[in-house]
């Protein structure tokens, strides 16, 4: 029996967000445009920098599950954060847009993760995040209950950082798959994709879809040939999705072909792109719409997300669809 439509795994991160001109970037030492994982200390003379700073919940996979429940589904999410003032906030804000948030805050010596965001003019994004106790997930972090019963199950490449975090993911998909759910994955980023390559590339034919950018699919198969690179991957995969920053976006599945137009906006924010593509996606195939419709969902929840700071929604994005004639 499905309880939920969409399950999420992956980390619990508070992101905190602040504008910021290239160079104070330079000042920083902070390489534009990436993500990097920090220690406390960084993270903390970070945050003590960062000016016009602003707090929310995040992590990947957190904003797309956010995302779509927002939108209406059923939704839960799976991680870990501390029995601290960011951790019970995190899980509050999650609850508060319509998502479980499975794992009560535990106390730990390990804080609650937390990314600091720095917004240059042109919208692009730096992340410098320290995990805390999101590498502490483990296997029994995921109740059977949730991961078995779930309709979709979307999980993060990033919890390959850590074996723990690798276990729990694949106990998670193994439940949902024995439940007659369908289980798929985020590549995250192309660093995390050269970490994690002979596993990613192992999973692509155990798991139903996967969904990455164009820089991640061409890291995965080493090449600078983007289409070569789909070709491959569907080839292994039954499902895959490849968002090309402001160009159409590519999904193939079996032997059909989608390309999807993105109307192009120009970003205040560009944090969360990919996690509100995955979202408006994810609604559209567990709603049971036809790809293109699907892709295209996904287009409109990234167009809304990038037109201001932070990873989650602020419009209903129902309504935009609707004003589409998708729903």
């Amino acid at each position: 029996m499905t309880q939920y439509q969409v399950v999420g795994i992956g980390n619990a991160i508070v992101d905190v967000i602040g504008r910021c001109d290239d160079a104070f970037l330079a000042r920083m030492a902070i390489d534009k445009g990436v993500m990097q994982l920090i220690e406390i200390e960084r993270a903390e003379y970070l945050y003590e920098q960062m000016p016009e700073r602003r707090q929310m919940p995040g992590g990947s996979v957190a904003n797309s599950v956010a995302g779509i429940g927002a939108l209406g589904l059923s939704t839960a999410f799976i991680g870990r954060v501390n029995d601290d003032d960011l951790g019970r906030y995190y899980a509050e804000a999650m609850r508060a847009v319509g998502t479980e948030f499975v794992n009560p805050p535990r106390a730990g010596a390990l804080p609650t993760s937390r990314s600091m965001i720095f917004v240059s003019p042109d919208g692009e994004r730096s992340m410098n995040t320290y995990l805390g106790i999101s590498t502490d997930l483990d296997e029994a972090d995921v109740p059977d209950t949730v991961a078995g019963q779930a309709g979709l199950l979307f999980l993060e490449g990033y919890l390959y950082d850590k074996p723990k975090g690798k276990a729990a993911f694949e106990r998670a998909a193994q439940a949902a798959r024995a439940g007659g759910g369908r289980a798929g994955i985020t590549l995250s980023d192309p660093f995390c994709v050269e970490r994690h390559r002979d596993d990613f590339r192992a999973l692509l034919g155990s798991l139903d879809f996967v969904l990455g950018n164009e820089h991640e699919w061409c890291a995965l198969f080493q090449t600078e040939d983007l289409g070569a690179a789909l070709e491959q991957a569907a080839s292994e995969s039954g499902l895959i999705v490849c968002t090309r920053s402001g160009h159409d976006v590519v999904i193939v599945e079996g032997d059909e072909t989608v390309s999807v137009p993105v109307k192009r906006v120009d970003p205040v924010d560009t944090t969360g792109a990919g996690d509100q593509f995955a979202a408006g996606f994810l609604y559209g195939l567990a709603t049971g719409k036809p790809l293109a419709v699907a892709g295209r969902m996904g287009c409109i929840a990234a167009a809304e997300v990038i037109g201001h700071y932070g990873a989650r929604p602020e419009r209903d994005v129902a309504a935009l669809f609707a004003a589409e004639g998708l729903i």
